[in-house]
């Protein structure tokens, strides 16, 4: 993945600035945090299910099955 450079994200954030608004823009900021945040919980929840998963011992195997 490249590495953005100061240039680069002034160009995003003027780019974003003329296609969202002056008056826009925070709260796209505010809703992107949002989303970022929520994401970010919902990942960790799933890494710690899936590691706990992985450290439970295995279920015991079924009994046998008698004859008829």
């Amino acid at each position: 993945m490249p590495n953005l450079g100061a240039s680069e994200i002034l160009a995003i954030l003027v780019i974003a600035l003329v296609v969202f608004g002056p008056r826009n823009l925070p709260e796209l900021g505010k809703n992107v945090g949002h989303a970022l945040r929520e994401f970010r919980r919902t990942t960790g929840r799933v890494t710690d299910e899936l590691r706990a998963e992985l450290k439970a011992p295995p279920p015991p195997p079924p009994p046998p099955r008698q004859g008829p």
